[in-house]
């Protein structure tokens, strides 16, 4: 673990084997931290940020946050690689996460020196009152397997650039790039502690960090499940939340929509990460009228699919990042049929050569499902697509808002009635017409519902790690 710029062991002398899901083998050992790891972390970002972090100027901050964005340029392979490795991910997305990365730290190093109080006006005469933004402290940050690095980021970047101080707990199944992120970070001229990842199971660390009083704000991204325990436990202490949590986001394709710009959208939009997204548009609606035909195409577009080894850049499908969602994919497909869902792709165990042994799952479209299957209503977080038909555009904003989550939507349309009209309609976070997955850190993020609280990204957010104080001033009334 890296903690207040030491490479430090689990104080109970522990590992975890972490799982190549390529191969299904073991390629390397986290340690696994307990409680006095956790409160070491938390220790460690709590004087770092007491010392030579706080006597920076924001400017200064900036150039750190730019260094950190230059080195991850320079030896971002090494981040790409073990995120192949460690969860499957694809090399060509890798290297694209990679490059995301550096501009998420570059956009939140230009922000660091703009937040600007404002002197405002005040009803008591003779007074002097102005705001000023003040880094809430400690941070911690609690992230998934599906996606570390660009996760992770989402909330160190605006954090840093705050002027807090941060302790990132990865998942137990992909630590070793967070790990990594936290040397270069140091690097790049980071304060030893500014930084710090502690490693382990959530069950055994995570409520450690969310209670520690010393710990001002929680930024959690995962499921609704663990969001809950995190908002509990963050309650107690009064301490700032930010729960970006999942979906089960409706993709909407409409009669008079371009069929082959849907297709091609339908399926980047489930299929890209092997369906491992929060995001991911894993409920199509489809008008009646060309359900049949659009579903052909769908079937006939993916059907070449590759799957196969992530570090080829070739591959279209790469593995699941974990044997227990892996397991738990099968499941909610086995249960699926026996309700009356038919795969008219896929749907069981993929075996591609030299991954026979790996965690695939075939790229999988359901029919005959109606949205109150547990198939359409739970996030399965895997390749698997299901089409439910509807007639008229009420129909399809009901089924779409039909949902405890509200991460996300998509609508393909040639109407302009449709693409301004509909989206004010839907319960999402976001609403992309005519494209998915199109993301920027310049746009909020988050959703509505058991989808989470808060935003992430965009200018805004980086006002989620700041206090806002105000300052009242009466000038002196003593004889001069």
């Amino acid at each position: 673990m890296r903690i207040g710029g030491e490479w430090r062991e689990a104080a109970s002398g522990e590992w975890i084997a972490s799982e190549n899901p390529f191969t299904g083998e073991e390629w390397a050992r986290i340690p696994r931290g307990g409680e006095t790891d956790a409160v070491s972390a938390v220790d460690a970002a709590y004087e770092a940020g007491q010392g030579e972090w706080k006597s920076l100027t924001a400017t200064q901050r900036g150039r750190l946050l730019f260094n950190l964005a230059r080195l991850i340029r320079e030896k971002g392979q090494r981040l790409a690689d073990l995120e192949v490795t460690d969860v499957g991910r694809r090399r060509k997305e890798a290297l694209g996460v990679v490059e995301h990365l550096a501009g998420y730290y570059e956009y939140y190093a230009g922000l660091a020196d703009k937040i600007e109080g404002s002197v405002t006006p005040f009803d008591k005469p003779g007074f002097l009152h102005y705001t000023v933004y003040e880094p809430m402290g400690v941070v911690v940050c609690i992230v998934p397997w599906n996606g570390p690095l660009l996760l992770a980021t989402t909330k160190i970047a605006p954090a840093l650039a705050a002027g807090c101080t941060v302790v990132v707990k990865p998942s137990e199944f992909a630590s070793a790039s967070i790990i990594h992120l936290a040397e270069l970070a140091e690097e790049a001229g980071f304060p030893p502690g500014v930084l710090n990842v502690v490693t382990g199971y959530g069950a055994e660390i995570g409520g450690t960090l969310t209670s520690h009083p010393l710990v001002r704000k929680v930024a959690f991204t995962g499921g609704h499940v663990g969001g809950r325990a995190v908002a509990q436990s963050a309650a107690q202490g009064f301490k700032h939340v930010t729960l970006e949590l999942g979906g089960k986001s409706p993709n909407i394709v409409f009669e008079d929509a371009d069929q082959e710009a849907a297709v091609e959208g339908v399926s980047m939009a489930i299929f890209n990460t092997s369906g491992q997204a929060c995001l991911a548009g894993s409920r199509l609606l489809v008008q009646r009228s060309v359900a049949d035909t659009f579903v052909k195409k769908l079937v006939d577009h993916m059907s070449g699919a590759k799957l196969g080894d992530p570090t080829e850049l070739d591959t279209d499908i790469g593995p699941l990042a974990t044997r227990p969602q892996f397991e738990n994919v099968l499941t909610h497909l086995q249960v699926a049929k026996e309700q009356g869902a038919t795969a008219v792709l896929g749907g069981g165990r993929g075996r591609p050569l030299g991954g026979e042994n790996g965690l695939f799952v075939e790229p999988t479209i359901l029919t005959d499902v109606t949205n109150d299957m547990p198939i359409a209503r739970e996030e399965i977080f895997g390749p698997v697509l299901v089409a439910i038909p509807f007639d008229t555009d009420e129909e399809a904003v009901q089924i779409a808002n039909d949902s405890d989550f509200g991460l996300a939507a998509g609508l393909w349309t040639s109407s302009l009635r449709r693409a301004l009209e509909i989206p004010r309609r839907l319960q999402a976070g976001t609403v992309w017409v005519n494209t998915y997955r199109t993301v920027s850190v310049m746009a909020p993020f988050g959703g509505f519902k058991d989808s989470g609280i808060g935003r992430e990204n965009g200018k805004e957010a980086i006002k989620d790690y700041l206090e806002a104080k105000s300052i009242v001033i009466r000038p002196s009334t003593a004889n001069a």
